[in-house]
């Protein structure tokens, strides 16, 4: 197998947990730990493996003034974009959760032309308009079953969550550029935890460790190792073998994984709300990244 077949493999792998990651974060949130304390042990957890694999990686120093841009990563990829993902999901399901995540490409190219100056054509324009539409349904409309206290709430917070990750793209691009990820990505984990550990100390001391069954335990070490850790050395192999644009597709496939196995399990439900707001977003996204 060749390299860019390896790369595809390990472009659909991530694509498969991460959608099953919606469900099986909703299992531990907010019966066994809260929002916030889940990622103060998400964050700390995959801070710990970074740093670990980051010895065996290449010896870089990152530039004194290359910090303020490290710790704006840590800010919109790490902290506020999990506090908001996983406060959201604990309000909403995990199918509307899955299908607002898509729209993260769209939220990249309307930053891009503000920040970057980028312009944009009509049919991107109306992607995004369209892809706003599906949005905004989703997130007033949205209805789930007994496991989205506060669909609303929900669906608004994960949205916010995709607008952050969104900036996050943009300010670890000339890093990216620059250094190893293994150089700086530790950093940017490091400091994220430093920024949640205040939002979730407190739910993670009131946490009844002794209450909280094997089944979750291992739940809960799925999310720190494969879908944090695991999904970000894949995704590694993915963008150095393949084009930031096939890279981003399988973003639209984690909906319909997180679909299947969240029905298959009884956990959510389909209904034409959230159909409709799906058909409207990816007509909207696919206006946006589609070429000439």
């Amino acid at each position: 197998m060749n390299s860019r077949s390896w790369a595809l493999v390990c472009a659909w792998i991530v694509a498969i947990i991460y959608g099953v990651t919606f469900t099986i974060a909703k299992d531990v949130m907010p019966k066994y730990i809260d929002a916030f304390g889940f990622i103060v042990l998400r964050v700390g957890g995959a801070t710990l493996l970074f740093w670990l694999v980051s010895f065996l990686g290449p010896k870089e120093k990152i530039a004194k003034n290359d910090f303020l841009r490290i710790a704006a990563c840590a800010f919109f990829g790490v902290a506020f974009n999990m506090l908001t993902f996983f406060k959201g999901l604990s309000y909403t399901s995990p199918i509307m959760g899955a299908v607002l995540m898509v729209t993260t490409p769209m939220i990249v190219l309307i930053l891009s032309s503000i920040i970057m100056k980028e312009s944009m054509q009509t049919k991107k324009v109306l992607g995004i308009l369209l892809g706003l539409a599906g949005t905004i349904t989703l997130i007033l409309y949205g209805k789930a079953l007994n496991n989205a206290p506060n669909a609303t709430l929900g669906n608004l917070l994960v949205f916010v969550n995709a607008i952050s990750y969104g900036f996050y793209l943009i300010f670890v691009k000339k890093l990216m550029d620059k250094y190893n990820a293994f150089t700086f990505v530790k950093y940017i984990y490091l400091f994220g935890f430093f920024m949640v550990l205040p939002f979730g100390f407190h739910e993670l001391q009131v946490v009844n460790w002794n209450k909280i069954p094997l089944s979750i335990g291992l739940k809960i070490g799925f999310v720190v190792i494969f879908s944090t850790f695991f999904t970000y050395l894949l995704n590694l192999i993915s963008m150095r073998n393949l084009k930031p644009t096939t890279v981003a597709v399988f973003i639209y496939l984690q909906p319909f994984f997180a679909t299947i196995f969240a029905i298959g399990l009884g956990k959510d439900d389909l209904n034409l709300v959230k159909v409709i707001s799906a058909f409207l977003i990816f007509v909207g996204v696919y206006l946006v990244i589609k070429k000439k």
